[in-house]
């Protein structure tokens, strides 16, 4: 999902560039141009005057955005996250379950007059059941993280305007995304400039979604929230908490 949102940004930011760049081009001007070589010369009068280049904007900002964090801050994004989140809960109970199954089957390994040949029989049945509990608690994060993905994906195509919005009325030159921090991501310190809260804020005034009142469930297949609106990492769960350890 984050490569899909860094290339929707990378859009929204190159659209906002052009529209500005039409807004600050000058017309062409009946003025003589500057002097050039006969060559040359005798080439612009065949192609006609072209536009004077647009002069360099030294003054434009560069700012951050956790994209990540922005998405799933907004009521939108809590909202429809926490109902996906209450959707796993029973997956979640499930594999919980079969992992004391597990623990309980490594107890009677040790109990007091268990034969070598139980105790193998044993060791095969942890084995088994430890191999399916793993494949099926990856196959429900897989689950999870794409619908989470699919979530963040629909928020985004709607925050796109309001992100383009704020670069034209704030003229900004370039708004990166700050979700990966050094060194796992290019970018060292950015906050100062970090625009995370205005755009939530934005967004939620124009969703309408009003914010959660109700205590949300707890994220069953990992932490799925950011952790606030700053340019920290925004780290979705990868691994559930119910993966047996390896033996």
């Amino acid at each position: 999902m984050k490569s899909m949102i860094i290339r929707s940004l990378v859009i929204v930011a190159a659209l906002t560039s052009l529209a500005a760049l039409a807004q600050t081009t000058p017309a062409p001007s009946s003025a003589a141009p500057l002097p050039s070589s006969p060559g040359t010369a005798n080439q612009s009068a065949a192609a006609g005057n072209s536009p004077a280049p647009v002069p360099l904007n030294l003054n434009a900002k560069v700012a951050g955005i956790n994209i990540e964090a922005a998405v799933f801050l907004t009521n939108e994004g809590q909202r429809d996250l926490d109902e996906l989140n209450k959707k796993f809960v029973p997956k979640s109970t499930e594999l919980n379950n079969r992992k004391a199954e597990i623990d309980a089957l490594k107890k009677q390994q040790t109990a007091t007059g268990v034969t070598d040949d139980k105790k193998a029989d044993l060791q095969r049945q942890v084995e088994q059941k430890q191999k399916q509990l793993q494949r099926d608690a990856q196959d429900a994060q897989e689950d999870f993280n794409n619908q989470r993905g699919e979530i963040g994906q629909r928020i985004l195509q709607k925050m796109q305007p309001i992100i383009g919005k704020y670069i034209q009325e704030n003229s900004l030159g370039m708004v990166i995304d700050t979700s990966a921090q050094w060194p796992n991501g290019p970018v060292l310190y950015s906050a100062p400039l970090d625009i995370t809260k205005p755009i939530v804020d934005a967004y939620n005034a124009q969703s309408g979604v009003p914010a959660q009142t109700q205590p949300k469930s707890p994220a069953p297949l990992g932490s799925s929230r950011p952790s606030g609106t700053g340019t920290g990492s925004s780290k979705p769960g990868t691994t559930p908490s119910t993966t047996p350890p390896k033996q």
